[in-house]
């Protein structure tokens, strides 16, 4: 194997090239045979081990090749050299190297040697002008002389540093063309590095799912071959972190972390790691650490001699600080020197800089400095994605400073579009509902001053604005393939069978981890699900929600700076009224949880005054906002955190008919939805419950035409089936919210459990669902004050109403209620109503009245 073939196999099979290249120097190789030889191990070992040892492996080939007297071959062994010693932290020794040997040099040579020094400049340094002139004379050196494998790295790195100049379109054609070259010249590591890139491209563009695609392709790859890609590990952090996953993303970059110490890994790539993991830290909340990961790799990056990196970090350092409280004077020098830097850097980076400048210089009064700031971010407003949000953001502050109410709330506007345009680009649920949380400070400021102001109307119409932006987004159902509907169905399986006590000999501990793994395995299926393109949702107009209530009364929940305010839309007028402190409003939930929970078990040896606590539940959620209801039913729309409230525990709503919606939109088109052309019911009865088939039979009477699924019959695909466009369904089973993965909460059937997931592949959800289950109105508080769970998903999928429960229920005492409620949806009532009217007549019972009390029935 000849020099060049030796070299390609360490940018192929790395693994194979190293044992190779040691077999070459144990074995008396000559000068030019042990150059080669020691050139490839220290590429190797650059881009997949121990940087000092490249560094060493790189010296001893330049000394073996000089013997050889072959100066072609030496350059380019300079060359590498060169890079290794930049990414050993020795940048003017590295770049020294590289200019030593790029002058004279012409044809495929200087082609090679210039791509080397174009990734230096572009990824590492960031002057990307300098590296745009090397990439541009490598690609014409290159192309067409038949060497597919240089032609492709030559598209590779103009695509890197197009990519970031902003270029992206232009980037990803050479990116294609370079994956098409690597893949037919067999470069494996060279083809999943581009897998990468393009990913990069995708995320650049705004494309989550297809950005996540590229990378999980390029992991299996990386994976397969049995090295580590420190870049792939960064750009998932990056557009994890977009998609506000941020434990995904803390996990993935840890890992990564530990591997490249391990490894003794490069310090430049180390150093970008560690950057990464300072982001996902802050994001997960975890402010010291983010600070520490932060501070590391800035110091590196300095020593590095890398001026744009080193500023991105000091940024997320000063974020960090900001976030946990720091309003010093000293912070905001940094944050006016660290403006000034980026401004010549990064004006994208600049504007998030200015703005956070902006807001540390309003915090210390200092309001001449704030404007200045504020508007240098304000500029940025028509720029890149990342910076116009900022921009927005800035524009909105620097309107309010001046008294501009009216152009304030026209930048709050703009920049929520903006990021709901973004969010269409968006597959899974758990991306898009996370994703809404980098709108919540544009809607803050605006309901801020509706507040202020005493706009009840207004006040509805921007609650309004935000909450309901993911739910007014049609959903993307994850296509059902075979992949997708066999995890599925073997996560089902392991979850019974660890659940029923099988393969004891085992222990639980193989079926759990097997279990976890395939959990991570369907979410991320799922969250490679690209959104779908569409018509904006129909704007929320406080007048036609007057027009549709009728008698009813609506009272909207609202969190304004932790202080809970209550809007009532009734009898053709809105009113605000302030409740008062958030906290004290969920700790009262809790407790009146707590004592539904405890009443509901028989727990104790005498009953709790459920009245009582339902009256000071009632002071904290609504106040004085109750004397504004009319007579008739009332609708609720809670915040997030006070989703799962046992309404009719609360004094003033305990004899109506009372539903519960995300969103006052979301109750309109409730109201609006079709119901199924026919008029199917199905009934579905789980297993192990303490009152075995009975309310299915005795419902199975109600409605003798009904599709009954029980036992053996219930399997999940059978259900799915039968639940797909039903115009009722009721379900009859242990129902379990999982807080830590809301998505994976599930309703227990034949044949284990039916997750969120499972529902989301239903082309036409059931009009209308009765979840006779424990805690099945529970859902998993996320982004800006949405929802995920069994509900929630329900809704967004076009279930029109569901009745469902705020805590685990006592199966015996649910018989009779359901019976009743039934019974008046036989008689033409809607589902607030039909439960209203069971709850009445449920009897007086500890545990018959608990059980009333523990449902509650969403939508319309």
């Amino acid at each position: 194997m000849d020099a060049d073939e030796l070299h390609a196999l360490a940018l192929s099979r790395p693994a194979d090239a190293l044992r190779l290249a040691r077999d070459v120097l144990a074995n008396s190789p000559s000068d030019a045979e042990a150059a080669a030889a020691h050139h490839a191990a220290g590429v190797v070992l650059r881009d997949f081990g121990d940087i000092h040892e490249a560094v060493t492996e790189l010296k001893a080939a330049s000394r073996h090749i000089r013997k050889a007297a072959d100066p072609d071959r030496e350059a380019e062994i300079l060359a590498t050299l060169g890079v290794a010693l930049v990414m050993a932290g020795h940048t003017n020794r590295g770049l020294a190297a590289l200019d030593s040997v790029v002058p004279g040099r012409t044809g495929v040579l200087a082609g090679r040697i210039l791509i080397r020094r174009a990734w230096v400049r572009g990824a590492l340094l960031g002057h990307y002008a300098e590296a745009l002139a090397d990439a541009e004379q490598a690609v014409a050196f290159l192309s067409d002389t038949g060497d597919l494998v240089w032609e492709a790295r030559a598209l590779t790195h103009r695509a890197m540093v197009l990519l970031a100049m902003g270029a992206i379109e232009r980037a990803d054609e050479d990116y294609a063309r370079s994956e098409e070259l690597f893949a037919k010249s067999g470069q494996q590591v060279e083809y999943a590095d581009t897998r990468q890139a393009r990913g990069a491209a995708a995320f650049a563009r705004g494309d989550l799912p297809t950005a996540m695609r590229f990378l999980d392709d390029a992991q299996r790859l990386v994976d397969e071959l049995g090295v580590l890609e420190p870049d792939l590990f960064a750009n998932k952090c990056l557009v994890l972190l977009a998609a506000g996953l941020a434990r995904d993303a803390l996990t993935e970059i840890n890992s990564a972390l530990e591997r490249i110490e391990q490894q003794r890994g490069s310090a430049v790539r180390r150093a970008e790691l560690l950057y990464c993991a300072g982001l996902a830290a802050h994001a997960s909340g975890a402010l010291d650490l983010a600070e520490s990961r932060s501070r590391d790799a800035m110091k590196l990056f300095r020593r590095q001699q890398r001026p744009w990196w080193a500023a991105r970090a000091e940024l997320a350092l000063i974020q960090s600080r900001y976030a946990g409280g720091d309003r010093t004077a000293r912070l905001l020098r940094t944050g006016r020197r660290l403006s000034a830097e980026l401004d010549g850097l990064d004006p994208d980076l600049a504007a998030e800089a200015h703005l956070l400048t902006g807001w540390l210089a309003l915090a210390r009064s200092d309001a001449t400095e704030a404007r200045h700031h504020l508007k240098v971010a304000a500029g940025a407003r028509n720029r890149g994605l990342r910076a116009r949000g900022a921009g927005w953001l800035a524009q909105a502050a620097l309107h309010r400073g001046d008294g501009r109410s009216r152009a304030m709330l026209a930048a709050c506007r703009q920049g929520l579009s903006l990021i709901e345009i973004y969010m269409r680009t968006l597959g899974a649920t758990e991306l898009r509902v996370l994703a809404t949380a980098q709108g919540a400070e544009l809607a803050a400021i605006a309901l801020r001053y509706a507040v202020q102001r005493g706009n009840a109307r207004q006040v509805l119409e921007w609650s309004e604005r935000w909450r309901a932006t993911v739910l007014a987004i049609p959903p993307v159902r994850p296509q059902a393939g075979d992949d997708l509907v066999a995890d599925l169905a073997a996560l089902r399986s392991l979850t019974h069978r660890l659940e029923a006590g099988y393969d004891q000999r085992l222990g639980s501990g193989p079926l759990q981890r097997e279990c976890r793994r395939l959990e991570s395995v369907v979410r991320r299926r799922v969250l490679l699900t690209p959104g779908a393109a569409g018509g904006r949702p129909d704007r929320f107009h406080s007048a036609d929600l007057l027009d549709r209530l009728g008698d009813r009364s609506l009272v909207e929940l609202t969190d304004v700076d932790d202080q809970l305010y209550a809007i009532v839309a009734a009898r053709g007028r809105v009113h605000l009224k302030p409740v008062g402190p958030t906290q004290q409003a969920t700790h009262r939930l809790s407790h009146a949880l707590f004592a539904l929970r405890r009443e509901a078990a028989g727990r104790g040896t005498h009953e709790l005054d459920l009245d009582e606590i339902g009256v000071r539940l009632e002071t904290a959620l609504l106040g004085e906002a109750v004397k504004h209801l009319d007579d008739g039913p009332v609708v609720v729309v809670p915040t997030g955190r006070l989703h799962a409230v046992p309404w009719s525990l609360l004094p003033s709503l305990r004899h109506r008919p009372t539903s519960v919606a995300p969103s006052a939109a979301a109750w309109l088109r409730a109201q609006n939805a079709v119901p199924p052309a026919t008029d199917r019911v199905v009934l579905i009865g789980g297993p192990q419950l303490s009152t075995g088939l009975e309310e299915v039979r005795r419902l199975a009477e109600l409605y003798p035409d009904a599709v009954v699924l029980t036992d053996a019959d219930a399997t999940a695909e059978a259900v799915l089936e039968a639940m797909d466009g039903a115009s009722l369904v009721h379900v009859a089973a242990h129902g379990r919210f999982r807080a830590d993965s809301p998505l994976f909460s599930a309703l227990e059937l034949g044949d284990g459990p039916l997750t969120v997931y499972d529902l989301e592949r239903l082309e036409r959800a059931p009009h209308r669902v009765v979840l006779s289950s424990c805690s099945s109105a529970l859902g998993g508080p996320s982004g800006a004050d949405e929802l995920l769970g069994l509900v929630s998903a329900l809704v967004a999928l076009g279930s029109s109403g569901v009745v469902a429960s705020v805590v685990p229920v006592n199966d015996p005492a649910t018989v009779p209620l359901m019976l009743g409620l039934h019974g008046r949806l036989r008689a033409g009532d809607d589902l607030a109503e039909a439960l209203a009217q069971a709850r009445a007549s449920a009897g007086v019972g500890r545990s018959a009245r608990t059980a009333a009390q523990s449902f509650i029935a969403l939508g319309a």
